[in-house]
């Protein structure tokens, strides 16, 4: 089967590109939204811009498109207008599919063309999805918060399992998905077991617009070749 991989550098999505590998699906592509706005409703704001390098890094074929728009249907139709001219058997997302807007909008965008729309771990269980992905190796940063619990101190940070634990406890304490479905945070992964490079984040700057909102901004940051590992 051929897919596309709705990529938005984060954890989930690229997650999405691991279980594609797994399942032993055709990777044709993976295609990036970044919109000029942060109320955008269907694609991550923060980072998205160096999807490009991420890619580079797993020797992925890669597009990234804009959106200018914060309206679901509006959105959608960018995608559809972009995999209609460039088809595959499927889109996958990343995630459990508790991103209802994102997955209907594009569902009902792209029924016509009979491209199926799906969220790569749809049923399993978040929690145990990050703590698989810590084991694996990859390097999750978290780049975007929306939440009271969260705040400008995780800006940057690094998800280990250290980190993760005090994640859950602030999860059920201030009410925050522990996977950050809803918007509560992005996160921009740095290497794991599909990188055939790593990513170094040199210069970055934390951007708030209030106490519990903020993004990071990447200002620089290069591609090093991976030290293997002898056994």
């Amino acid at each position: 089967m051929k897919v596309a991989i709705m990529f938005s550098g984060g954890k989930d999505s690229t997650f999405a590109v691991d279980y594609a590998k797994q399942m032993g699906w055709e990777i044709s592509y993976l295609l990036s939204i970044k919109p000029s706005r942060t109320d955008c409703y269907l694609f991550h704001f923060a980072t998205v811009e160096h999807t490009p390098e991420q890619a580079e890094a797993m020797g992925i074929k890669h597009y990234l498109l804009a959106c200018d728009v914060a309206n679901p249907k509006q959105e959608a139709n960018i995608v559809k207008d972009f995999i209609e001219k460039n088809p595959v058997d499927a889109l996958v997302l990343g995630g459990v599919g508790l991103q209802v807007t994102q997955l209907k909008s594009l569902q009902k965008a792209l029924l016509p063309s009979r491209i199926e729309v799906f969220a790569s771990h749809a049923g399993y269980d978040h929690e145990e999805i990050v703590e698989q992905m810590i084991k694996k190796g990859y390097d999750i940063r978290i780049t975007q918060v929306a939440s009271e619990g969260l705040g400008e101190e995780w800006l940057g940070r690094q998800i280990t399992k250290d980190s993760f634990s005090e994640l859950k406890k602030r999860s059920q304490k201030y009410g925050f998905h522990i996977g950050f479905e809803g918007g509560y945070a992005d996160t921009f992964v740095c290497d794991g077991p599909t990188f055939k490079k790593r990513i170094i984040i040199e210069e970055a700057e934390k951007v708030m617009e209030d106490q519990y909102s903020g993004h990071l901004v990447i200002r620089k940051l290069r591609l090093v070749d991976k030290v293997p590992i002898l056994r």
